[in-house]
């Protein structure tokens, strides 16, 4: 007979299985609780602390997350990205300019003659086109912005430069100015046009070309097509230090451009001229090229290497450059190896293909006694290569300095002061 007090046995097998489904929900559970405890002490902090006193809680607080800077001194950006790129072309389309080239073009009208004469017998006519006087027609158009309150326009020189053409510049609130070309750069592909206008204008502002960063954003703004006025396209610095040698679309015009920015922010035709922004609103470059057949891939002159010229243009109202006064090419390898020589940097002096002269009469180099054969290893202790070449480190020095050059002269190398003159 069983005891009153005697406990019927359970089936704990059972139990344990049933526990073991609820395992899961209990957890989620959990994590959702505490979920909800963290936001409601974030978010609603003033009845978090209320309660945890009245239940004698301890409060705890959610770490502030900080953006640590590495590189102090490099390009940074503080501000909302979309905002950013708004505020930009918010502060700098009313310094893009539009430039519109136009021509006097011959007028043709198409005229009925007989091709035997008027006074033929037989009654036979051709169409004939004749020319009917001529008309100023808009034969082009590129970009340019405003770098002073007087109307001082910076663009590229292949934009402005048909010396036969007659150039109109329209602001950003439609207003049509006459232009004048002021000085052309004889180096780079850069000019400075003048609008003719006692007017006050917005000058942009200009930045510093020499903390651009890989993967850093670039805004450029232009009159796309020269028919989209302030077309603006965003991308980021693609390259930097690039050499490229461009050419203008009917060949009129070839350059090789060192030191240039490659960005994949759309630089179409008749952007050319326009500037490259940074997030700041400030110009870090002048659009000037794109590469023929392939995606987004376009060039721009560093502002740093305008700021010179647009100094010498309100000074004197011209560019100009020092000058050496010799045909050269770069020695590398290949150069080495055709003309027998014993290095293989520096630069090769020597005479054109048509006989064009080695050095320039009256120049520097020629008062110097350089001539062709010569190589020029050194201009003041600075080594001439592919990567600096003497162009760019001439570039460096104003019309009048004296240089060291160390020349390589029937396998010996000797020193030679030369003074720069000036090209303009």
């Amino acid at each position: 007979m069983n005891s009153p007090y005697e406990l019927p046995k359970f089936d704990f097998s059972k139990i344990k299985a049933q526990a073991l489904k609820l395992y899961p929900l209990v957890v989620i559970g959990c994590v959702i609780g505490v979920s909800a405890v963290a936001i409601s002490f974030q978010y609603f902090p003033e009845q978090a602390e209320k309660f945890s006193q009245y239940f004698n809680i301890p409060q705890f607080q959610i770490p502030e997350v900080r953006n640590t800077q590495l590189h102090e001194n490099l390009y940074t950006s503080d501000v909302s990205y979309e905002q950013a790129i708004i505020d930009a072309v918010k502060n700098a389309t009313s310094s893009v300019a539009s430039i519109v080239i136009s021509k006097n073009l011959p007028v043709y009208e198409q005229q009925w003659v007989n091709p035997f004469g008027d006074n033929s017998p037989f009654d036979f006519q051709i169409p004939q086109y004749v020319q009917k006087g001529s008309k100023l027609q808009e034969v082009g158009a590129g970009s340019g912005f405003i770098v002073s309150e007087d109307g001082l326009v910076l663009t590229n020189k292949h934009v402005v430069s048909d010396k036969a053409a007659e150039y109109t510049v329209f602001t950003n609130d439609g207003q049509k100015y006459s232009a004048k070309v002021l000085a052309i750069d004889p180096v780079q592909d850069l000019a400075v046009v003048k609008i003719q206008s006692d007017k006050n204008f917005q000058p942009v502002k200009l930045g510093d070309s020499s903390g651009i960063q890989l993967g850093q954003t670039a805004i450029a703004i232009g009159n796309a097509l020269g028919e989209f006025r302030n077309t603006v396209s965003v991308g980021i610095i693609s390259g930097l230090g690039r050499t490229v040698s461009a050419s203008n679309q009917t060949g009129s015009f070839s350059e090789t451009l060192e030191g240039i920015i490659q960005t994949d922010a759309a630089i179409n035709a008749g952007n050319s001229g326009g500037p490259l922004l940074n997030l700041k609103g400030e110009v870090i470059g002048i659009n000037t090229a794109m590469a023929q057949g392939a995606e987004n891939i376009g060039f721009a002159i560093p502002i740093n290497m305008a700021k010179k010229d647009i100094e010498q243009v309100v000074k004197t109202n011209k560019i100009v450059y020092p000058f050496l006064g010799v045909r050269h090419v770069l020695v590398n390898a290949e150069i080495k190896d055709k003309y027998k020589l014993t290095v293989d940097y520096g630069a090769l002096v020597l005479k054109g293909d048509k006989g064009e002269a080695a050095v320039t009469s009256g120049s520097g180099a020629d008062k110097a006694g350089i001539k062709a054969g010569d190589v020029i290893l050194e201009i003041n202790s600075e080594r001439i290569t592919q990567d600096n070449s003497m162009a760019k480190i001439i570039r460096n020095y104003n019309p009048g300095d004296s240089v060291v050059l160390k020349i390589l002269r029937d396998g010996k190398e000797i020193n030679i002061d030369v003074t720069l003159g000036e090209r303009s």
